[in-house]
């Protein structure tokens, strides 16, 4: 379900199960209707033990492609399950959720969630290719650009062209799974810049449901879509589960992974993961930007 970050022509990738370019990322369109689920015709509202057992059965059940959230309107359950996802794996989720079953709405999305790898940018670790995501400082006037974990995870140095000549500098901190940022310090020639494309980016703040974003990627450029849930819960398969993020209609693919969600002149989030492609549409992640900038003590500028 994450965006996968993508191998440059001609590298090895160096951990083949977060870097294979194959796999596509995707959204844009807007979500499948929902399927049938038990008890649908029970009145729309749960309560909040059943919305937390829910989650707790679909956590504990480990199904790799599926996402989820609470609809804070009914306290429904709302699983976002992508081609991968069984019938039997969805009927395991709702056995786990026992008499809270009836509060799980299940719908389904194109392609296969997969991590992806001016912000928006292309940037190269040595075995694959990522998006910057936004320049940032420190108190001191240090700079640096944050991206996704699941790029910095295992990357040291970072350059801004395939062929490893014009260094960025080191990554400083990365934090995957669980969450999905990391941080790269600026130490070579590359002078950084506080904007997304020709964006100037002022201020960094958490989107709200249904708001329209723009996302920037090296691989497919710019496109926009809007906020469906917050506080997402993604499971990639293999044990990388992350928390807290924001789901989007906003398509991306690999490659674009790490890239700024963004809103005019305020910085959303970082590309993650999703489903799909840009040609057919899917389910897109983010990581909120200012969970990471928290963690840094950093700020855009």
């Amino acid at each position: 379900m994450r965006i996968k970050r993508t191998a440059p022509h001609g590298t090895q990738a160096r951990r083949t199960a977060l870097i294979a370019a194959t796999s596509a990322l995707v959204a844009g369109t807007a979500l499948a209707a929902p399927a049938a689920y038990a008890g649908s015709d029970r009145a729309t509202t749960f309560s909040a033990s059943e919305a937390k057992a829910a989650s707790n059965a679909v956590l504990e059940a480990d199904v790799a492609g599926t996402a989820w959230y609470v609809d804070k309107a009914t306290n429904a359950l709302v699983v976002t399950a992508d081609s991968t996802v069984s019938s039997s794996e969805i009927a395991k989720i709702k056995d786990g959720a026992g008499a809270s079953a009836d509060a799980i709405k299940v719908k389904r999305t194109p392609g296969t969630f997969n991590k992806l790898i001016s912000g928006g940018d292309a940037i190269y670790a040595s075995g694959w290719r990522c998006s910057l995501g936004f320049n940032v400082r420190n108190s001191s006037g240090a700079n640096y650009f944050v991206t996704a974990g699941h790029c910095t995870d295992g990357a040291g140095t970072w350059w801004s062209n395939s062929s490893h000549t014009t260094t960025i500098g080191p990554t400083a901190g990365s934090s995957f799974p669980v969450n999905d940022y990391g941080l790269v310090r600026y130490s070579g020639s590359v002078s950084p810049s506080g904007t997304v494309g020709g964006q100037d980016i002022t201020r960094a703040a958490n989107p709200t449901v249904g708001q329209t974003v723009t996302r920037r990627g090296s691989t497919t450029g710019t496109h926009s879509g809007r906020v469906t849930a917050l506080n997402a819960t993604v499971n990639y398969g293999g044990g990388d589960i992350v928390y807290g993020m924001i789901q989007t209609t906003v398509c991306a693919e690999p490659g674009d992974s790490g890239g700024p969600l963004y809103s005019g002149s305020t910085a959303l989030g970082l590309t993650s993961g999703g489903s799909g492609n840009c040609s057919t549409g899917g389910t897109t992640f983010f990581q909120p930007v200012v969970e990471a900038l928290n963690a840094y003590r950093v700020n855009v500028y």
